[in-house]
């Protein structure tokens, strides 16, 4: 049955918007809707009749804001629908049918019932319904952490203190709430948004401690996978049971990372093995969780444009893709294998040997190990913290300076293991282990060259000359460069240019995040970030995760030695620098090359006594 609505309304007045009407005004056009189908109080701004035709003839009558009693249809002139057309003091509308019989009600109840019936006997169709499901809670999830963090700080900025005192406490617990929120979000989603925790976690030179600080349980305390999505993703990618596969394989994995879990196994012809798996819901998620991702800084963007952190993403987007193709880390560790072969010596690095890699299976080598920081450990085996720096510092310096080695670009506590040897190989009675080469950056010449000057005139405290190669091989202008030297070294800019040498004590490292925080250098710090190339920011987080493990090893020697031994490395890559530039411009016979060449090896052998000579004096005192 068609519902015929009529309201007779004086010419000139409109109804209120409320809760059962819409605007409107004689003079308009009939509209779609007058009065919504409920027996709500309506609000007028002046008396008038409101009539319905149902199949009861029963009104509601409303004046002056006040309902009136119900009342018979027949206590009112009845029209007819000629007299509402052709009388210009009534207006009606035609309403459709009744919610539950409109068309579109009809479309998406057989709609739903139509998913409803797929999800239930469709194998394919639950899959998709499945993934569009748990895409959708991903989304949600992110989302309502990004705008309640968002609404955090902008309460907490715009809001007006009493004192300078009162902001920085205001500021810390918003860190603190907006981090644990953030945390929490992580934990949710896990995969991808785990590694981007564990990065946040490792950028102490930039986020606040109250950042840094809650995002470190993620280094070990990552989600795992079932060993029933194991199985069947190792069916998938191999034609085989994993039985076919191994003799033995542990289920409990001997690590959790966040894109990848360990397994210890035993091959078919009986070699102790590591088995790396990728978790399996993140080849469904992990686009997804990309855009996210970039979707977060840019709404970060947008709302603090004085804190750009885009580049966080981007670096992301660039190297998750690689890091979860296990075919590109076996490669990776086979070439890193062969080229520090001849360095055990300097070294003590072990590389697992790769057997056989999947793009998301690599089985490996069986090396275990403790964590460099276990300091009862390395008591215990009667293992030199202090010789352990050293190895570090060479491993490190090697992928960074010397051509064709390639910088991993992962080196955390969790990806680094120590290990005694029974018979001492190299002057050493431990190994150091490294795992997951899944992302590697090779470094550039020009660039390898310009950081090595960079370096020697830190060390050397040559203002000018940090200047000058801090904007050619990073692009840092001279007001800028203060806060870059202080970025790059993790000393404030005093220590940096004049005292690098000396120990970064706890009253330096507390002066130097009260200065970021109440002179507001951290947008600085984010907007240098932000222009410098991508692989110099590998090259400042590779610095500052060695420099934490470092320090964690407490050396007795001291960071002096750990800068005398990047000092060689430099000036062996000047060194091949100049000599190179020499054979370009002088013919051999040309005595300008070789006087050239003089001074250039001179200078290099200088660096190596510093080494040499300051071992020797260690080695002295030692005796005493």
């Amino acid at each position: 049955m068609m519902i015929l609505r009529l309201a007779r309304v004086q010419p000139g007045v409109s109804l209120l918007r409320g809760p059962t009407t819409r605007i409107f005004s004689p003079g308009r056009l009939p509209v779609r809707q007058l009065v919504a189908r409920t027996q709500t109080p309506l609000t007028l701004t002046s008396s008038c009749l409101i009539s319905r035709q149902l199949s009861t003839t029963r009104l509601l009558a409303f004046s002056a804001r006040k309902p009136v009693a119900e009342k018979k249809f027949d206590d009112y002139k009845k029209v007819s629908l000629n007299d509402v057309k052709n009388n210009p003091i009534y207006k009606f509308v035609y309403l459709s049918k009744p919610w539950y019989q409109s068309t579109g009600f009809r479309i998406l109840a057989v709609t739903m019932g139509l998913a409803t019936l797929l999800y239930l006997f469709s194998d394919g169709a639950h899959k998709v319904l499945r993934h569009t499901g748990h895409a959708i809670e991903r989304i949600w999830v992110v989302m309502k952490a990004t705008s309640r963090c968002v609404w955090l700080y902008r309460k907490t900025l715009k809001k007006e203190y009493p004192s300078e005192e009162e902001y920085k406490t205001a500021l810390s617990k918003c860190h603190k709430k907006a981090a644990e929120i953030t945390l929490q979000a992580i934990r949710k989603n896990s995969g991808v948004y785990i590694k981007l925790g564990q990065h946040i976690a490792a950028l102490t030179y930039i986020f606040p401690p109250e950042w840094t600080e809650t995002m470190i349980p993620l280094q070990d305390q990552c989600p795992e996978s079932s060993m029933e999505s194991i199985r069947a993703m190792i069916r998938k990618d191999t034609g085989k049971n994993l039985d076919d596969l191994f003799l033995e394989f542990n289920e409990v994995p001997m690590g959790v990372a966040s894109l990848a879990q360990v397994h210890k196994a035993v091959t078919i012809d009986g070699r102790e093995v590591a088995v790396k798996v990728q978790h399996p819901s993140l080849a469904e998620f992990v686009p997804l969780d990309v855009y996210m991702t970039r979707t977060i800084f840019t709404i970060v963007d947008h709302f603090f444009p004085d804190y750009p952190l885009s580049w966080l993403s981007d670096e992301m987007q660039r190297s998750i893709f690689t890091e979860l193709d296990f075919t590109e880390e076996a490669n990776n560790a086979v070439k890193t294998r062969e080229y520090f072969k001849d360095t055990y010596k300097t070294t003590a690095l072990r590389i697992p040997e790769v057997y056989w890699s999947k793009r998301r299976i690599l089985v490996m080598e069986f090396v275990g190990g403790s964590r460099l920081d276990n300091r009862p450990y390395l008591e215990d085996n009667n293992i030199s913290p202090d010789e352990v720096s050293a190895c570090l510092s060479h491993i490190f310096d090697t992928m960074i300076f010397r051509p064709g080695a390639g910088l991993h670009c992962d080196p955390h506590g969790g990806n680094l293991a120590i290990r005694t040897r029974d018979n001492s190989r190299g002057g050493h009675n431990f190994e150091i282990v490294l795992y997951d080469h899944g992302l590697y950056r090779f470094v550039p010449t020009n660039i390898q060259r310009d950081y090595a000057h960079f370096w020697l005139a830190l060390i050397d405290s040559n203002e000018a000359e940090m200047r000058k190669y801090a904007k050619r091989f990073a692009n840092i202008d001279e007001d800028k460069f203060p806060l870059f030297a202080a970025a790059i070294t993790g000393r404030d800019f005093k220590h940096a240019t004049s005292d690098l040498k000396s120990k970064r004590s706890r009253a330096e490292i507390e002066n130097m995040v009260s200065t970021i925080a109440s002179d507001g250098l951290l947008s600085d710090i984010m907007t240098l970030l932000h222009s410098v190339p991508r692989v110099v920011l590998l090259i400042f987080k590779t610095n500052d995760l060695t420099r934490h493990l470092d320090e964690t090893l407490n050396s007795s020697l001291g960071i002096e030695r750990t800068f005398l031994i990047m000092a060689t490395y430099c000036a062996k890559t000047v060194l091949e620098e100049r000599r190179e530039n020499l054979i370009k411009k002088y013919s051999r016979l040309d005595i300008r090359r070789w006087i050239g060449e003089g001074f250039a090896w001179a200078s290099y052998l200088r660096r190596l006594l510093q080494l040499k000579a300051y071992d020797f004096g260690l080695m002295v005192s030692n005796l005493f």
